[in-house]
């Protein structure tokens, strides 16, 4: 049946009583509006706040809705019905924007303009899926009814509807029907197969790949001829040639601008090596947003949805999917009456038809479990039902063979093509070098790490940065007390070693005896509750053990040495302060720590060396499961016992050899982060002034071939310490020691940005005042007609240009979301901003690096200042080795802010068609700063009403042509 035909009345009938629909309500900014049998029609805010609270009434988010009407964000109740739960029921694990248009585009119509059309529209929304459930053709609809039946008797507010739908055919009568909760036990197995075996050394020519090319152009539909992204794909296949000597792989930097087509262009050569070789070649991509869309791209060379499934693996770390067994518990604990069943139910509902179990950034609704008010503990979110605390029992799981995280590593043994994050390639290729060293077997997981392609690859600094940096502070230790010690609240959920590995050592009397010593020495970590010991609010400390002792002290050095900068909450970005010179307290209570660690340390190891021997001894009598057990409990071990703790100790250690010179390698600080006015944790922290080298020696060198690409790699202004425009990459990238030069390669966009853009900086403003500012992109978004996404450098400016902001639009309906604000996580808020095309949004780097937002729904973008890079101690220490003098570090700093507005003004313009205005509203911007923007871009300064005039002209041109308007100063002159 399709959508057009499910679109009719949802009129009240005798046949159909599941079809009697309540009120629709939408509120966008502005003004509300509510449709009912009589039709629609725009109420006033009382009148939409006593629709909302008293119901029956159909919504859309039912927080985000309470937030726009001033009131709590409600319970789950008989009388409030939300759509996007009836989608998640109806359509599970397909994809759906939060709000009423991103219901209406998800059900193939066009997107409602204003109050109206919005009620309007969610109320067909509720028609359309209660009839697609009563649709002879809707798939396992035995399992949907035994499911509706459990959510009626949890009171879910949908449930007599659905069941009713589902009842319009035929459904067999059961004496005994189960709750259709149980998706753990009716997923398929994972089966194993036979290794795979050492990928071969069969080059690509240039040749083939743009042979490949083509053919993934045609299957696209897609058959324009692209000679940049042919040259491209030509030049990427020198990644996938096989090298002539270990340690020095083959490494192209490639620059792409954007629309060239990169993604097909290297997905060329990928896939034509991994063909000839019998291997898998590994796309890495730093946000999540790109690995959807490079696995949606992969549908050009697999468009089998079921060979695409066996050839393209999206792999993520562990704390990415979905714990069947946390699932389970949960679920159990709430047909108890402790937690939100219904939630868990449509969570139970997704597992059974989730293409892979991801929940962040996969096809998990995210916004599912924030639709209510329920407790952070109950809600089915990824932070409660992934393994986010490396607790994982492996083959001891009653659901192992079901798992969807042993289904993704079985998975990408066997694809062509595995699609990354730059987190886990380097932190799994760092532990299986490790493990290397010692003479044990690599992880798996990425021992195939051969030919690795990095996306996105201007990230990749500040990925190794997260990844081979080190953190002791309060929270992290208090995670590894879990991890040894399991739960110790009263109600909480998880697993100890001793649950863990308990069994596994019974018979083995020196393995038992190092894992009762490490879980009784752990008793010295911090424990839950540690912010409150040694931050609290009211100034009185009581630390527990000698690591909350030193934090304590380490949090006393830090407001004697930031005292004058700081606010006693920690200001917005917290306190921080150098280690040296150390303050005696702080030595003190580290040796004291040092030792705890250490106490901690040792028993793991002799537990880990003790597993060993049980693999190695009892060999012919271990089964499968125990086997895998044992493994999976040494890879926890391992970074914990080899990695972790050696470098807490190593940093504590390194304070009494103070010998008056900093580390030439690492620079050490204290920290303390600051939330809602209150410091909530304090550090010791450690990175790698240039964490390319461990990089390079983790990740590049033991490689075959790596390509870097961005459409920002170089820089086109070098200074004296950097002659060429790819030196700052290489620099950022560890190819610059290679023994091998890296390849260069900038391939320019084919976009008219002469004609699409217009870069205005704004040079009558204060950018000091959030009223100028909100004033500013209040007239500059107006003048657009929405589509605006304004970024912030600092969240607490962004929250006061949104008070001041956001009533204003509303006047006009356009709608304002805001990242730190509204009730969503930022890939909801950008799929919402995607969907409305009038809409306006207010972010900051996270929504930078996540927009991609092609067509009008983003055509006008403003910076409120320059991002220039924030001056902390890490930055200056960086900024000191790679600048070198001081026109050097000035360049250095300049460097990092051109490449984050090239990558700003690259979100603006994503096709051909697109036009979009970049705007600067601080005036003390310097030119040079946009010469990273791309060939064709001129800078005009002007005047606030200059400019707004601009961009009106420019972007909703005169029926008879021309931008019409008053003269910029650049045309001046």
């Amino acid at each position: 049946m399709s959508v057009d035909s499910l679109t009719s009345s949802s009129t009240l009938t005798g046949a159909e009583p599941w079809l009697g629909l309540p009120s629709a309500l939408a509120v966008p900014p502005g003004a509300g509006a509510i449709c009912d049998d009589e039709g629609a029609r725009k109420i006033g805010r009382g009148a939409a706040e006593g629709t909302f609270t008293t119901g029956p009434v159909l919504v859309a988010h039912a927080s985000l809705t309470a937030r726009r009407l001033g009131v709590s964000p409600p319970s789950r109740s008989a009388e409030l019905l939300d759509v996007l739960e009836l989608f998640a029921f109806v359509r599970p694990a397909r994809f759906c924007a939060p709000s009423p248009s991103g219901l209406a585009l998800a059900l193939g119509q066009s997107e409602p303009k204003g109050a109206e059309a919005q009620a309007t529209a969610l109320r067909d929304a509720a028609s359309v899926l209660l009839r697609e459930l009563a649709d002879p053709a809707y798939p396992n609809r035995e399992d949907a009814f035994t499911l509706a039946e459990t959510l009626g008797r949890a009171g879910w507010s949908w449930s007599w509807r659905v069941s009713g739908a589902l009842q319009h055919q035929p459904i067999r009568t059961r004496q005994h029907r189960g709750s259709g909760l149980d998706a753990w036990s009716r997923l398929p197995e994972w089966e194993d197969e036979a290794p795979r075996g050492e990928a071969g050394s069969a080059p690509v020519d240039s040749e083939s790949a743009r042979i490949r090319l083509d053919k993934l152009l045609q299957a696209s539909g897609l058959d324009e001829t692209r000679p940049t992204q042919s040259d491209y794909a030509a030049e990427a296949a020198f990644a996938f040639s096989p090298r002539d000597e270990e340690g020095r792989p083959r490494v192209l930097l490639a620059e792409a601008g954007t629309g060239t087509g990169k993604t097909l262009g290297y997905l060329a050569p990928a896939s034509l090596w991994a063909e000839r070789n019998q291997g898998a070649a590994w796309v890495s991509t730093y946000t999540r947003a790109l690995q959807r869309q490079i696995d949606r791209e992969s549908a050009a060379l697999w468009p089998d949805p079921a060979e695409r499934k066996k050839k393209a693996v999206v792999r993520k770390g562990r704390e990415n999917y979905l714990c069947l067994l946390n699932l389970q518990e949960m679920v159990q604990a709430a047909q108890l009456g402790n937690g939100d069943l219904i939630g868990m139910a449509l969570a139970s509902r997704w597992a059974m038809h989730s293409r892979d179990g991801d929940m962040t950034g996969g096809d998990y609704p995210g916004w599912l479990p924030g639709l209510f008010a329920t407790a952070p503990s109950h809600q089915a979110s990824a932070a409660n039902l992934v393994d986010r605390r490396g607790e994982c029992v492996h083959a001891a799981c009653p659901h192992y063979r079901t798992c969807f995280v042993e289904k993704t590593i079985r998975a990408s043994r066997r694809a062509d093509l595995v699609v990354a994050n730059h987190a886990l390639v380097m932190t799994q290729a760092a532990f299986d070098g490790a493990r290397s060293a010692r003479g044990l077997k690599q992880d798996g997981e990425t021992a195939a790490l051969k030919r690795i392609v990095f996306d996105e690859g201007h990230h990749l600094f500040d990925a190794a940065d997260s990844a081979f940096s080190a953190c002791l502070s309060g929270q992290e230790a208090a995670e590894l007390r879990r991890w040894l010690r399991g739960p110790e609240g009263r109600g909480r959920r998880g697993r100890g070693l001793e649950q863990r590995l308990g069994d596994l050592c019974a018979d083995n009397e020196a393995a038992t005896q190092a894992l009762n010593d490490a879980i009784r020495a752990a008793a010295q970590l911090p424990g839950e509750g540690v912010s409150g010991r040694i931050a609290a609010a009211s100034g009185e400390v009581n630390p527990i053990g000698p690591i909350e002792r030193f934090l304590v002290a380490a949090l006393e050095q830090l407001r004697a040495r930031t005292s004058e900068n700081s606010t006693p909450g920690g200001g917005e970005f917290g306190m921080e302060c150098s280690l040296r010179p150390v303050t005696d307290p702080v030595l003190e209570t580290a040796r004291e720590a040092a030792q705890a660690l250490a106490a901690v340390e040792a028993p793991l190891l002799a537990l880990s060396r003790h597993l060993e021997d049980i693999l190695d001894d009892e060999a012919a009598e271990l089964d499968g499961a125990s086997r895998a057990r044992i493994e999976g409990a040494l890879r926890g071990l391992d970074r914990r016992a080899r990695m972790t703790l050696p470098g807490w100790r190593s940093m504590l250690a390194a304070l009494d050899v103070d010998t008056g010179e900093p580390d030439p390698d690492f620079v050490d600080w204290l920290s303390a982060e600051a939330a809602f006015g209150r410091i909530h944790d304090v550090a010791l922290r450690r990175h790698w002034i240039d964490p390319t080298v461990p990089l390079e020696a983790a990740v590049i060198m033991p490689s075959h071939g790596v390509l870097v690409t961005s459409a920002t790699l170089s820089d086109p202004m070098p200074n004296s310490e950097y002659g060429d425009p790819f030196d700052m990459a290489r620099l950022r990238t560890g190819s610059a020691r290679l023994i091998e030069p890296a390849r260069t390669l900038k391939v320019e966009s084919p976009f008219d940005y002469a004609a699409n853009s217009r870069v205005i900086v704004v040079n009558d403003l204060m950018k000091d005042d959030t009223r100028q500012t909100a004033a500013a992109m209040r007239e500059l978004f107006l003048a657009a007609g929405g589509g605006g996404l304004g970024l912030f450098t600092a969240i607490r400016r962004l929250k006061a240009v949104y008070e001041r902001l956001g009533p204003d639009l509303a006047k006009t309906g356009i709608p304002l979301y805001a990242q730190h604000v509204d009730p969503l996580e930022v890939g909801a808020l950008v799929d919402v901003f995607r969907a409305e095309q009038d809409s306006c949004l207010l972010g900051t780097d996270a929504v930078r690096d996540g927009v991609d937002v092609p067509g009008r729904s983003l055509r006008i973008l403003a910076f409120d200042r320059v991002p220039w890079p924030r001056p902390d101690l890490l930055h200056k220490a960086r900024r000191e080795r790679f600048g070198g003098s001081s026109v050097g570090r000035r360049n250095f700093d300049d460097a990092l802010a051109r490449a984050r507005m090239a990558q700003a003004f690259g979100r603006l313009i994503r096709r051909a068609d697109d036009k979009g205005v970049f705007v600067m509203l601080d005036a003390a911007c310097p030119t040079r700063l946009f010469a990273s923007l791309p060939p064709g871009t001129e800078v005009q300064r002007m005047g606030l009403a200059e400019a707004v005039e601009l961009v009106s002209a420019f972007l909703n041109p005169s029926p008879l042509g021309g931008e019409g308007g008053r003269r910029s100063r650049s045309d001046e002159g």
